[in-house]
């Protein structure tokens, strides 16, 4: 059994921001969350129509004048220019703009996939590496551009814990804050891998979907299914965090929860997910099963992996089972900064108190409140985290 990490204080999420498949604006993806249909387009990666979760022309041309904006964010991944992006809309959301004493904790699992990718066929080429190849691809690019750009006086960190790397940095976040060391830090991830060897990396693995003419490619949550069907998508979410509850509080961080399982394979976890377990009944803390009324599961659509995620939460709430969903059956799964888009579904649902599902998965009931929503995500190796959410007190 896990040791409870009861908190001192809620944590009031004062601000979120995100650019994906879905987006930019709050509103816009909200409504896009409430359509039935996925944004999965098909694009030719050596020579198979692949399934990806691409930003849309809209979008890609707001990350292009923000590249034009500052001639040194020319040489920079996509990765970092999402992040920059999506920073100071989350700062202004929260109203910090004129606030800049804020530690900043932004992590991404694969980092400047795009650029090094480039400078390694420039060096495979010529034999020679371009000046800018080391500055601009190391693992603390996102955060201490962010960091420079918001021009913050609090402290910049940077990790990588593959798939669960954002709800690490909100793992971060809280104990920076509950140690009293800081007030407020912006937290979250950034990918960008919609790349050829990042795709053919993940094809490798077996576990990429192929099957690009059904309706929903990717069939996350659909524990019968017989193959893979995990897709990339790319995109980048921020959250502000702030001690105590705040008047402005989008939603509550009420409990954490973390654990990693012994490896058994590079990527698999075990049959009943012990490390979701672990990190489920730790973010509940003293709070009882009955009282979560949904889960935004990590669920990428494989096989092995959907199902030990949902034995773990059959095996942690028995008859109390909340209401499921995911978000990768329609953005797909953009590995560092989905645990962190997750929770923004999850900040959206409480907000206008409305359960998002899944279309192809039936279901019994939805819940009728929204007061507590679990988030998950859990990363190669088997390092679970989960976040419990709540609804404010607005009294």
């Amino acid at each position: 059994m896990p040791k409870q990490k009861k908190l001192q204080e809620p944590i009031s999420i004062t601000g979120i921001s995100s650019i994906s498949p879905l987006g930019v604006s709050q509103e816009q993806i909200w409504e896009r969350y409430k359509s039935p249909s996925h944004c999965i387009s098909v694009k030719n990666f050596d020579g198979q129509q692949t399934p990806i979760g691409e930003l849309s022309i809209a979008v890609k041309q707001i990350i292009s004048e923000l590249r034009k904006e500052n001639d040194h964010f020319e040489a920079l991944d996509n990765s970092v220019l999402y992040g920059i992006y999506v920073a100071r809309k989350a700062v202004q959301n929260a109203g910090w703009s004129q606030d800049r004493n804020f530690g900043v904790n932004i992590g991404s699992s694969r980092g400047a996939t795009g650029i090094f990718e480039k400078y390694h066929k420039e060096f495979l080429d010529t034999g020679k590496s371009s000046t800018l190849s080391s500055p601009t691809t190391t693992l603390g690019n996102i955060s201490s551009w962010i960091a420079h750009d918001l021009q913050t006086a609090g402290p910049e960190i940077s990790h990588s814990i593959t798939c669960s790397t954002a709800l690490h940095a909100i793992l971060n976040g809280v104990a920076w804050i509950q140690s009293g060391l800081a007030d407020k830090f912006l937290v979250g991830g950034s990918e960008a891998p919609l790349t050829p060897f990042t795709i053919a990396q993940i094809k490798a693995l077996k576990i990429y979907a192929l099957e690009v003419d059904q309706a929903y490619p990717c069939q996350a949550m659909n524990w019968d299914k017989k193959r893979n069907s995990m897709y990339l998508g790319e995109g980048a979410a921020m959250a502000c965090l702030e001690k105590g509850q705040v008047q402005n509080a989008l939603a509550l961080i009420s409990g954490i929860g973390y654990a990693t399982e012994p490896l058994k394979h590079n990527i698999s976890i075990s049959t009943k997910a012990d490390c979701f377990q672990k990190s489920m009944k730790m973010a509940l803390g003293n709070y009882t099963t009955d009282e979560v009324d949904a889960i935004v599961m990590h669920a990428p659509g494989t096989v092995k992996g959907d199902i030990a995620e949902y034995n773990a939460i059959k095996t942690v709430f028995k008859d109390n089972m909340p209401a499921l969903t995911t978000n990768k059956w329609k953005i797909g799964h953009t590995f560092g900064a989905s645990g962190i888009l997750s929770l923004e579904l999850a900040a959206l649902m409480i907000k206008h108190q409305d359960f998002i599902p899944v279309p192809f998965i039936e279901y019994k009931n939805t819940p009728k409140k929204l007061n507590k929503i679990m988030v998950n995500a859990v990363g190669f190796g088997g390092n679970a985290v989960s976040i419990l959410l709540e609804k404010p007190n607005r009294n």
